[in-house]
């Protein structure tokens, strides 16, 4: 895909940044802004950001993981209610400054579509995206969790 069709991709977009850092949000409203997107929300705690998926309907959600009153994953297990929260399908992407591989595992079981680790680069953001909006993974339930079906199904033939 070429910079000028993602850029036309994400014109279209209405993308949420939840992040409690100021600063992070105005960085990554300025790579997204760099990237060709226009329609960008912000919300710096979790409350705000139900209420912003509640009301604007955004096609992406990008997420902090360590915010104050309710969390990154907190916000993932309420959206990915089918059946209680109006929008389970939301594309996440969850960001953390912890790489570990217990947390990427936490938040690929609660739900997340992409993980992006801080400090975040425009290429890697665009990459994130890039997965989300070119390869959308079916949502499908894996227990008591609402998930993106996990890559190495999806990649399976049919």
């Amino acid at each position: 895909m070429s910079a000028k069709q993602f850029e036309k991709m994400l014109n279209g977009l209405g993308i949420l940044i939840v992040d409690d850092n100021q600063y992070t949000r105005k960085m990554l409203r300025m790579m997204l802004i760099n990237l060709g997107a226009k329609t960008i929300y912000e919300a710096s705690d979790g409350v705000s950001a139900l209420d912003l998926v509640r009301t604007v309907d955004p096609d992406v959600m990008i997420l902090d993981w360590e915010m104050p009153v309710l969390s990154g994953a907190q916000v993932v297990r309420i959206v990915r209610s089918p059946g209680v929260f109006p929008k389970p399908g939301l594309p996440i992407i969850m960001l953390t400054a912890h790489a570990q591989r217990a947390r990427v595992t936490a938040a690929m079981r609660l739900g997340i579509n992409e993980f992006l680790v801080k400090p975040i680069s425009p290429k890697a953001l665009q990459d994130r995206l890039l997965s989300i909006l070119v390869k959308p993974r079916p949502m499908v339930q894996i227990g008591k969790y609402y998930v993106p079906l996990p890559r190495r199904l999806a990649a399976q033939p049919a």
